[in-house]
């Protein structure tokens, strides 16, 4: 995880100094090309002044005062005739002007304009001025300025933009510092909760990280934790629960068998004692019969496959082989089908529901009772209802009913022959065939459970 705090701290530092870099050499270019600008027009207004003054009363005086205005400044003055021959200039260092005055000698120039511009190069930048007597040209005023000023400004800024960029760099440092703790410190408490679910410890818990992404991930983690953990219990109550399933016929096998071997026992009494060990074994069949059929459901090989078939002729022959078994146990079963249509559905999957529906209300409803088997065609789509007058359901159980191994009534479940596995196989393959499953009871008086599919 240090590794990504790295990368993050990299990147985006690496792309806030590009951004910053950039805009300081802009900044910087601008600030010291318009100072450079401004002292170019100052020194260009200063000369244009004193050839105004000089040109309004050309004197040895008037010439001798401009000189001495300048005098105490960074700037030098010289006034040459038309060849550049010097009549007066202002004290101080000579060769550089000089020189300059050599260079532009042989030239002839009719307006005013910059003629040393290289302050980078240079001790001194140069303006010209041509004045004119009586309408004609007769020399130049030419203004020199020290550099020191122009290269001083550009040092200064030099050292409060590399300043700036100091600042900004520790800012940035800072804010990685931050981004660390408030970013990447999540992610590697995450980070280690998903290594404790991996672990198979599911006593994860997270702090909230707000609403954010970091946030959506840290709820999605602490959901998964507590699925897991949900799991977990599940998976132990199953197996506890399948363990008591199985070793209670088991035992009522070993035990009915051993005492059916004893030879002392009368004709009748083994007999008696075969009939528990048979019925021990129906229940045990179909126990594990349920199972398969819940593992079935759990591997990626089940699929439902769906055809057409009329209701009328299916539904009858469920009817017709359900109906002996009521007529045994003294219940009446009765059939509602107000007309023949055309059901989509897998018939293998319909009548293990109707069956599994159909066993529940026959386990679970006195003798004198009536079942009634309901089936019509709403909106395009097959309703199936199973109604019994059994012992019915408490609403403190209607949520778990579904559920696998559930039962409403343990402590009597050895008497109504239940495993709790039925209904959760019925609303497996309603949900299969994309369907609903609704249930509607009352304690002592019977349910009723419609099937949308």
């Amino acid at each position: 995880m240090n590794r990504i705090s790295i990368k993050l701290a990299t990147y985006f530092i690496v792309t806030v100094l590009i951004m910053e870099s950039l805009l300081m050499v802009y900044l910087h270019q601008t600030i010291v090309h318009s100072r450079i600008d401004e002292e170019y027009s100052q020194l260009m207004s200063k000369g244009s002044n004193h050839r105004e003054v000089l040109e309004d009363n050309f004197s040895d005086d008037t010439m001798r005062h401009i000189v001495l205005m300048e005098y105490g400044s960074e700037r030098r003055v010289v006034i040459a005739d038309e060849q550049f021959n010097v009549i007066i200039r202002s004290e101080g260092e000579t060769k550089t002007v000089d020189t300059l005055l050599n260079r532009i000698s042989s030239q002839e120039f009719t307006e005013d304009q910059v003629i040393e511009k290289n302050w980078k190069g240079e001790d001194f930048i140069a303006s010209l001025h041509p004045y004119k007597l009586n309408g004609e040209h007769a020399g130049y005023v030419i203004l020199f300025q020290s550099t020191d000023t122009i290269q001083s400004l550009v040092k200064k800024l030099n050292f409060h933009f590399m300043l700036a960029g100091l600042a900004s760099l520790i800012i940035l440092c800072l804010v990685y510092i931050i981004l660390s703790r408030f970013l990447t410190a999540p992610l590697i408490r995450m980070k280690e909760a998903t290594e404790k679910l991996s672990r198979g410890d599911f006593n994860v818990k997270l702090p909230s990280q707000g609403k954010d992404e970091l946030g959506d991930l840290s709820v999605a983690i602490q959901k998964l934790a507590s699925d897991l953990e949900r799991v977990k219990k599940e998976r132990i109550e199953f197996l506890a629960s399948i363990s008591h399933e199985l070793r209670t016929p088991l035992t009522y096998l070993s035990g009915y068998s051993k005492v059916a071997m004893r030879p002392e026992l009368t004709e009748e009494d083994r007999q008696k004692y075969l009939a528990i060990i048979d019925e021990e074994s129906i229940r045990l069949t179909e126990l594990v019969k349920n199972l398969f059929d819940l593992a079935k459901m759990n591997e990626t090989s089940f699929t439902v496959s769906k055809q057409a078939f009329q209701s009328m002729p299916f539904f009858s022959h469920l009817y017709k082989r359900m109906l002996p078994s009521f007529n045994i146990k003294g219940i009446q079963l009765e059939m509602k089908s107000l007309e023949n249509f055309e059901v989509c559905a897998d018939p293998l999957r319909l009548e293990q529901i109707v069956m599994n529906l159909l066993d529940n209300a026959l386990k679970y409803s006195p003798t004198g009772t009536t079942t009634s088997l309901e089936i019509e065609q709403k909106n395009d789509k097959t309703v199936i209802r199973v109604t019994d007058q059994g012992i019915g359901i408490p609403k403190t159980d209607m949520e778990n009913i579904f559920e696998r191994l559930f039962r409403v009534e343990k402590s009597r479940s050895r008497e109504y022959g239940g495993s709790g596995l039925g209904l959760s196989i019925v609303k497996e393959l309603v949900e299969a065939h994309g369907g609903s499953i609704e249930v509607k009871s009352e304690l002592g008086k019977g349910s009723q459970f419609t099937i949308m599919i």
